[in-house]
C-alpha cells in the first residue's frame, strides 16, 4: 500500500466543494469529506494554518493527539504544542475533552473560525475529529493550509465499520497490513477482520503447533487461481507463502490500536482447513497424509443448483477428542494475541461428505442423537463456542453456523443478505452485514465489463456499497439495534499483490466508509461520486496508488438509435484527467482525439458509428473503455 511518508502526504486533503444542500454558500464552501459528517454548517471566511499556529490541548495524554502531531512534524509543520486550557490566543488549534461526555459514542465537535479552531472529543471521537481536520488540510499551498470556516457535529451511524483482508490465499507483509490500517483509519473504519487461515495457507504462528507454519504456511508457487491451475506435483518444493510471528502480530495490534482499530482474527474451521490438515493429517476423518496446502487449484465441484462436492478432505474431524485439544491450544494463543473481545471461527462451506462416509462419525451421531451432518456441525460449533468463551472471548461466525439447530448466542457475520439476516435477527442473534449481493465483496469486479481484471465472480460497483442500507425496513427497532454494523470483504484468490489490492479496494472502500458512518439524511450519492470522490482519487493519483478510474459515462456499453448524438462529458472523474475518444471502433489512447468541449456527432441513415472513450489521469492511470454504438437504420 502506501508507506508512512506517502500516507502522511495523503492525509493532507485538498479542500474542495460539494453540493446537495439548499444553501448556495454551503454548497460552495462545504469540504469534500469522506465519510460525510452528520451535520455541517458552513460559515464565512477561512482559517489559515501554518507552522506557527499554536496547538493547545487539555485532553491529557492522548495517542490521538500524538498521532496528529507526528503527522504535522513529518509534513514539516513544526508547530508548538502546549498543555492547558484555551487562552484565547490567536491563531491556535484548541483540542479539548471538556464537554465530550455529552457527545455520542465516537463522536466529536469541530468549530473552525477565522481566529482559531476548537475540537471537542475523547478517545476514538477525538481521533476521528483529528482525521476530519487532516482531511481539511490543503496540500496545494505548500506551507499554508486554508481551512473553510464551519461547524461540524459528527458521530457514526454504526459502531462496527469493518474491512476484511484474506491473507491466506495471498500473503501480505507486515508493512502492507499497516499501510492498509492507515488507509482504514483515514476513512474512519474501525474493525480489521484478519482472515488468517484457509485451505491455501496458515498465517499465524502457534507455538504449541509449529508445524502449522512450518508446513501450512507454504505452498507450491502458481501465478493464478483458476480451473487450470496445476495441483502440487510430486517433489515440487513449496516456496510460496509466509506467516506472521507472534511478535509481529503484537506489533500490528499495537499499531492498529493507536488508530482506534480493533482486530478481529479469523481461524476458519471446521471446513476450509486444508492447510491445517496438511500440517496435521490426523485432524481429518480420512487421515490422508498426501494432502498438501492448496496452491489455488480446483479441489471441489460446485453445482448450479446449490451445494458442492470436495475431492480433498478439508474439514476437521468433529468426533475425536484430539481435535478439540488442538483447537483449545490454538485459541488459547489466539486469545492472548488479540485483545478484541471477539474471535471469528469461520464455519462456512464445510463439506460433510467425508463425515457421512465415516463409520466412527455415524456411530457418534447415533450416540448423540444428531439427525444429520448439519446437526453435527452445530454440535461442533457449540463445543467450540465453549472453548472460545473459556478464553474470555465471544464467537463470530459466517451464516452457516446458524443452521443445524444451533442455539448458542453467537454473533453472525451475514454474507447472504436480507432474507437470512431477517431470520437471524428474528432468532435474537446479533449480526454484522457483509452481503456480497449488496456490493460489499470487493473481490468482485467493479463493473460488468469484460475489461475488468480477473475477479472472483459477479460485479459490485461502488454505488452498490454506497446504496446499501443495513437497517432493513421489515425489522423492528429492537432488531435494528442488533445490527452491529457493516463490513467489506476482500477475498484474494485473484489479488496477488498490493497494486491489485488497491485497485479492488478503491474507490469502493470509500463508499463502504460512508455507508458505515454517515446517517441516511446526510448521504448524497451525487455529492459523493461527482464532487467529493474526485478529490480523493486525485490524492491517490499523486501518491502513485492504484485505483479504478471511473469512466466518463455512467455506463460501459450501450446502443443508441439516433440521427444526431450530443457528445458531452460534464467533467473528468479525476481532476486534471483527460478524455480521449475514437469514432471508428478502435480502442482510444492518448494519441487520439481529445475531448475538450461538447460536440455533435451526425449519424447518416443506414450507418453505425462506434464512439469509444477512455479517461487518463495525470499519473497515467486509465479507465476501462466505454463503447457507445450510434445507429441510424434505414426506414
Amino acid at each position: 500500500m502506501i508507506g508512512s511518508k506517502n500516507f502522511l502526504r495523503f492525509t493532507f486533503a485538498i479542500v474542495f466543494l460539494w453540493g446537495g444542500g439548499k444553501d448556495l454558500f454551503a454548497q460552495q464552501h462545504t469540504p469534500a469529506l469522506i465519510p460525510a459528517p452528520r451535520m455541517v454548517k458552513s460559515e464565512q471566511g477561512t482559517f489559515r494554518f501554518t507552522g506557527s499556529t499554536l496547538i493547545r490541548t487539555d485532553a491529557g495524554p492522548s495517542p490521538a493527539v500524538d498521532y496528529f502531531i507526528k503527522q504535522l512534524l513529518q509534513r514539516n509543520f513544526n508547530n508548538q504544542v502546549v498543555a492547558g486550557g484555551n487562552a484565547g490566543g490567536s491563531p491556535e488549534i484548541f483540542i479539548t475533552s471538556a464537554g465530550a461526555a455529552q457527545l455520542p459514542a465516537e463522536g466529536y465537535s469541530l468549530r473552525i473560525e477565522q481566529q482559531g479552531i476548537t475540537l471537542i472529543g475523547k478517545d476514538a471521537g477525538l481521533f476521528y475529529g483529528l482525521q476530519t481536520l487532516l482531511q481539511l488540510m490543503d496540500a496545494s499551498t505548500g506551507d499554508t493550509a486554508a481551512l473553510p470556516c464551519l461547524r461540524i457535529e459528527d458521530a457514526p451511524r454504526f459502531g462496527y465499520r469493518g474491512l476484511m483482508l484474506d491473507v491466506s490465499r495471498h500473503f501480505f507483509t507486515v508493512q502492507q497490513v499497516k499501510d492498509l490500517l492507515d488507509l482504514m483509519a483515514y476513512y474512519k473504519l474501525n474493525r480489521f477482520h484478519w482472515h488468517l487461515t484457509d485451505d491455501q495457507g496458515w498465517r499465524v504462528e502457534i507455538k504449541r503447533y509449529p508445524q502449522l507454519t512450518d508446513v501450512g504456511a507454504w505452498r507450491v508457487p502458481r501465478i493464478d487461481f483458476s480451473g487450470n491451475t496445476l495441483p502440487p506435483q510430486p517433489g515440487e518444493p513449496a516456496t510460496d507463502g509466509g506467516f506472521y510471528t507472534q511478535e509481529e502480530i503484537k506489533d500490528i495490534v499495537r499499531y492498529a490500536a493507536a488508530r482506534h482499530i480493533e482486530i478481529l482474527p479469523e481461524i476458519d474451521v471446521p471446513g476450509h482447513s486444508m492447510a491445517a490438515i496438511a500440517s496435521c493429517p490426523w485432524l481429518c476423518v480420512t487421515g490422508d497424509t498426501s494432502i498438501k496446502v492448496n496452491p489455488g487449484s480446483s479441489f471441489a465441484k460446485w453445482f448450479t443448483t446449490g451445494g458442492f462436492e470436495m475431492y480433498v478432505d478439508n474439514s476437521l474431524n468433529p468426533v475425536q477428542e484430539s481435535t478439540y485439544t488442538f483447537l483449545d491450544g490454538v485459541f488459547t494463543e489466539i486469545a492472548a494475541l488479540f485483545p478484541y473481545p471477539y474471535i471469528h471461527i469461520g464455519g462456512d462451506e464445510c463439506y460433510k461428505g467425508f463425515w457421512e462416509k465415516d463409520k466412527r462419525v455415524q456411530q457418534f451421531m447415533r450416540q448423540h442423537r444428531l439427525k444429520d451432518a448439519h446437526a453435527l456441525q452445530a454440535w461442533f460449533i457449540t463445543r467450540l463456542n465453549k472453548i472460545i468463551t473459556s478464553k474470555g472471548k465471544k464467537m463470530i461466525a459466517w451464516d452457516e453456523a446458524a443452521t443445524g439447530g444451533m442455539k448458542e448466542p453467537i454473533t453472525i457475520m451475514n454474507r447472504f443478505g436480507e432474507k437470512e439476516a431477517v431470520t437471524q435477527l428474528k432468532k435474537g442473534m446479533q449480526i454484522i452485514l457483509a452481503p456480497g449481493g449488496n456490493g460489499l465483496y470487493f473481490d468482485y469486479a467493479q463493473s460488468a465489463s469484460d475489461q475488468e481484471p480477473a475477479s472472483h465472480g459477479g460485479d459490485a460497483p461502488a454505488w452498490k456499497a454506497y446504496a446499501f442500507d443495513p437497517l432493513y425496513p421489515a425489522l423492528s427497532a429492537r432488531e435494528h439495534a442488533a445490527i452491529l454494523g457493516v463490513e467489506g470483504c476482500v477475498w484474494t484468490e485473484h489479488i496477488p499483490d498490493v497494486s491489485k489490492l488497491q485497485y479492488m479496494l478503491l474507490p469502493r472502500m470509500l463508499a463502504l466508509a460512508e455507508t458505515g458512518w454517515t446517517d441516511l439524511a446526510a448521504k448524497n450519492y451525487s455529492r459523493f461520486a461527482d464532487t467529493a470522490l474526485p478529490m480523493h482519487l486525485a490524492r491517490f493519483d499523486r501518491l502513485g496508488m492504484n485505483y479504478r478510474v471511473p469512466t466518463g459515462f455512467s455506463y460501459t456499453d450501450t446502443t443508441i438509435t439516433t440521427a444526431s448524438y450530443h457528445f458531452e462529458i460534464a467533467q473528468p472523474p479525476v481532476p486534471g484527467a483527460k478524455v480521449y475518444f475514437t469514432l471508428n471502433n478502435r480502442p482510444p489512447g492518448d494519441y487520439d482525439h481529445r475531448y475538450q468541449a461538447p460536440l455533435t456527432i451526425p449519424v447518416p441513415k443506414g450507418k453505425t458509428i462506434t464512439l469509444k472513450t477512455v479517461v487518463i489521469t495525470p499519473a497515467g492511470h486509465r479507465s476501462i473503455i466505454t463503447k457507445t454504438v450510434l445507429t441510424n437504420p434505414e426506414k
